[in-house]
């Protein structure tokens, strides 16, 4: 019962994300159902541990972030990324080494949420046009910017945010109008 509720949730919380953003609801939709569909091909492959790595998906592209402990686990997990209906790009950003310390992934976290709190809250940045993954103290972002400057203003409010070392932009920015 409790993870009828979970999962009810869930879906209402995630339905209500993709209204909020400019996004349609079939691209919201084709995300989660991709995503849903990669975490059920990784959790059947128990040739080897995915548990260090993120997923993140946005528009058919997808961005692996994390570590796994041996090339041919990351090789067999850009593999599975494949199979994942609604895959139209695998962004590879995995390392081979030893997994998350305890204390990096609550540092991680916080990244994450002081990153989400300054794109929700900037008059300059539609906030729920960006993905974060947070590795390492290293910030990932995917999206799509409205514009150049909108793009700028996200890294610059990554960049800033405390304890992060570096920022990787996976984000696009629209193509040009044609006249």
């Amino acid at each position: 019962m409790k993870s009828v509720i979970r999962l009810t949730v869930l879906a209402a919380a995630l339905l209500l994300s993709a209204c909020a953003s400019s996004r349609n609801l079939d691209d919201s939709f084709a995300d989660l159902s991709g995503n849903a569909e990669l975490k059920s091909v990784l959790f059947s492959d128990r040739t080897h541990d995915y548990g260090d790595v993120d997923i993140t998906l946005y528009e058919g592209r997808l961005l692996l972030t994390g570590t796994m402990p041996t090339e041919a686990g990351r090789e067999k997990l850009i593999e599975n990324a494949w199979k994942a209906e609604n895959v139209k790009e695998v962004i590879d950003e995995v390392f081979i080494g030893d997994g998350t310390s305890m204390g990096q992934g609550f540092e991680d976290a916080r990244i994450d949420n002081a990153l989400r709190l300054k794109l929700m809250t900037d008059k300059d940045v539609v906030g729920s046009h960006y993905k974060i993954a947070v590795s390492g103290a290293v910030v990932y972002l995917l999206g799509v910017a409205r514009s150049e400057a909108e793009l700028d203003r996200a890294l610059e409010l990554a960049r800033t945010v405390a304890g992060v070392e570096k920022v990787v932009s996976h984000v696009a920015l629209p193509a040009p109008a044609k006249l």
